[in-house]
């Protein structure tokens, strides 16, 4: 696939296919999506778990965000028939191999983010 600067026009008969970052993003992408995936790389995981370990989600943003993820075949929803119901979310195969992927994106958030405090301490001790 040819890549072309944003100045030029792009050739729209240069590939068929949707972009492979674009079309991954649409499925992941947006503010919870990934961090819910990485909160169930560890396994399985109860809605109460999920929801405490994710500062700043609400329960109804968790509440979508699982059912999407469902939809898109990269979250499983098991219902314990008991009483209180008990229902578990884990990564499907398919998500299963998002795990080096979420791994790598952790990485390189962390490495970013001491990076970024590091210049900003550098700035505000020069200032």
């Amino acid at each position: 696939m040819k890549l072309h600067k944003a100045s030029e026009p792009a050739d729209e008969n240069i590939c068929d296919s949707p972009c492979p970052v674009s079309f991954a993003m649409s499925i992941i992408g947006g503010k919870w999506k990934c961090v819910v995936l990485f909160h169930l790389v560890d396994g399985p995981k109860r809605f109460g778990v999920l929801r405490r370990s994710i500062p700043g989600i609400t329960q109804r943003m968790l509440t979508l965000t699982l059912r999407e993820l469902e939809a898109d075949d990269l979250v499983n929803r098991k219902v314990f028939e008991v009483v209180p119901p008990h229902v578990e979310y884990s990564l499907t195969t398919l998500a299963d191999e998002l795990q080096p992927v979420m791994e790598s994106l952790a990485q390189w958030g962390e490495h970013y983010y001491k990076t970024r405090v590091e210049k900003d301490d550098m700035a505000l001790a020069s200032a």
